[in-house]
């Protein structure tokens, strides 16, 4: 996992995972660390969510991150230990010793509900233990309500919840302190005594115990928790949450920040219940969507900026021998493309490659209807998972059986395997079987000589009707550090020179895209068959 993301987000609920869908709907690169710690998680359902009324939260979770797998955004499940801040972004470590690092993080860690200490409330907590009218009311509306005194919230709590039932009754318990006049004018009881325990038979609750011994009959317990925000990790940036007040009585905590979620510490945001403790999940969804797209916005302005420098630097004699000095480095140490030095790449590591999809096969792909693909040179298999995660069949071949291996490994663990055929094979020689919806190719790199015959082969595998996506590394894009490979590399026109007039479209493009702390050039090829 030690790679560079253009943004890591800590927290994988509806604010975490809407700031993700948006940045990589922005094609930024995404990684998402979820402890899998939902605050919602003992509630039944989701309310107050246009069109998702009563959806289960673990389900509306699982949507989200499908959504997200759509454009490529992934998902880790791990706590995050701490965050450190340097010159060159954020360096984010995780429970079990990896690391990985990014440009930008957004932070949407929710928040933890403090409980009273009272004898079977938390397990009644989500469920018939409630905290708000607006998450809850309507299901306990006509019910037998309590509502325990705990804070400056009682008497406006109270009238909330006689709003959608004529039977409320408040317990005055550790917090006596409050204006009687409005609940009882509502016809709001009010009982005396220390609350001991909460009662329940057959999974539902009957009544609140006081310590006096006496029960009073009870379907549902209304409770105002101090809300504390879950940002420990953050302490050594120098973020520490501040208290929330309600008539200068302390009800929770949240990191400070502005409108945007934009933090004191440059380049990291919040979004969602770290920040506004209030926030029902619809809201702290819109949250995470306002701060993903102000990440966005961020990057943008930094990137054009360095263009900008990039473009007015002066190109003076030293700078060209250094780059000339550059160019022959990578020429001296390109690496071979045989079958052997690739297998020999392969097992020098435990791992090459991301895991990732190719970008440019996540926007030509994402909309297409799932068929037949052939991924040509799919290594470890980033792009073969990819697709099967989207609903294609996949033919997945590449020459080195270390990353095939891998691949099928990676496949079984995330309930795919069925959905993938894997093949060990050299491209030069390997005749496919049968056509294909997609055939996809990305940074094969074959001698100009194989080159036509290649992709010649590849265009031939293609179904009516069908696509052909071809992606490599631009001529053009030595300065990004690739090794000077220019046998390998090839532009898309060359690729579209080589097609009959069997093909109703051929687009052949340029496209930048984030890479590290570069931008880089990739040559990209799409056809779509008659």
């Amino acid at each position: 996992m030690d790679e560079k993301y253009d943004v890591v987000v800590v927290g994988g609920g509806a604010a975490g995972l809407s700031g993700a869908v948006a940045l990589a709907r922005s094609r930024r690169s995404v990684l998402v660390v979820d402890s899998g710690e939902p605050r919602n998680a003992p509630a039944g359902h989701v309310h107050n969510y246009l069109a998702r009324e009563s959806t289960p939260p673990a389900e509306l979770l699982s949507l989200g991150r499908a959504e997200l797998a759509g454009y490529g955004g992934e998902v880790v499940a791990q706590t995050v230990t701490s965050i450190a801040h340097g010159d060159k972004g954020f360096e984010i470590s995780l429970a079990d010793g990896r690391r990985t690092y990014a440009r930008r993080v957004l932070v949407a860690t929710g928040l933890v509900d403090e409980l009273p200490e009272i004898a079977g409330l938390a397990d009644r907590w989500g469920q018939d233990v409630l905290h708000c009218p607006y998450c809850h009311g309507w299901e306990a509306r006509d019910r037998a309500i309590g509502v325990l005194s705990t804070g400056p919230m009682t008497v406006h709590q109270a009238l909330m919840w006689r709003q959608l039932t004529d039977d409320v009754v408040v317990f005055r318990h550790t917090h006596g302190d409050f204006d009687e006049a409005p609940l009882l004018a509502r016809g709001i009881r009010i009982v005396d005594g220390v609350v001991a325990a909460v009662e329940a038979e057959d999974g539902q609750l009957t009544g609140i115990r006081l310590e006096s011994g006496e029960v009073v009959a009870r379907e549902a317990l209304a409770i105002a928790p101090r809300a504390t925000a879950r940002a420990d990790f953050l302490a050594p940036l120098g973020i520490e949450p501040e208290p929330v007040e309600f008539n200068g009585f302390v009800i929770g905590t949240r990191v400070p920040a502005d409108a945007s979620g934009m933090t004191s510490v440059p380049g990291l945001w919040v979004a969602g219940n770290v920040a506004d403790m209030r926030a029902q999940v619809v809201v702290s969804a819109a949250a995470g969507l306002m701060a993903g797209a102000a990440i966005n916005g961020n990057l943008v302005e930094e990137e054009a900026a360095e263009a900008v420098r990039r473009r007015e630097m002066p190109f003076s004699h030293e700078i060209e021998r250094e780059v000339a000095a550059r160019v022959n480095e990578h020429q001296m140490h390109a690496p071979p493309f045989d079958r052997g030095s690739w297998e020999e790449r392969y097992r020098s590591q435990p791992e090459m490659w991301s895991g990732r999809p190719n970008a440019q096969l996540v926007t030509e792909a994402r909309d297409l209807e799932p068929g037949h693909a052939l991924d040509a040179g799919c290594g470890e298999g980033g792009d073969a998972i990819w697709l099967a995660q989207q609903g294609w069949r996949v033919t997945a071949v590449d020459f080195s059986t270390t990353a095939i291996e891998r691949g099928r490994a990676q496949a079984a663990k995330l309930g795919v395997a069925d959905r993938i055929t894997w093949v060990a094979a050299d491209l030069a020689d390997w005749l496919p079987e049968s056509k294909y919806d997609l055939v996809t190719s990305h940074f094969l790199h074959v001698p100009s000589a194989a080159r036509t015959a290649a992709f010649a082969r590849l265009a031939d595998a293609v179904a009516p009707g069908g696509t052909l996506l071809v992606v490599g590394h631009d001529p053009s894009d030595v300065h990004a550090g690739r090794p000077h490979m220019p046998d390998m590399m090839f532009t898309a026109e060359e690729v579209a020179e080589t097609l009959d007039q069997s093909w109703a479209s051929v687009a052949a493009d340029v496209r930048e895209r984030a890479a590290a702390e570069t931008t880089v050039r990739d040559t990209v090829l799409v056809a779509r068959k008659k």
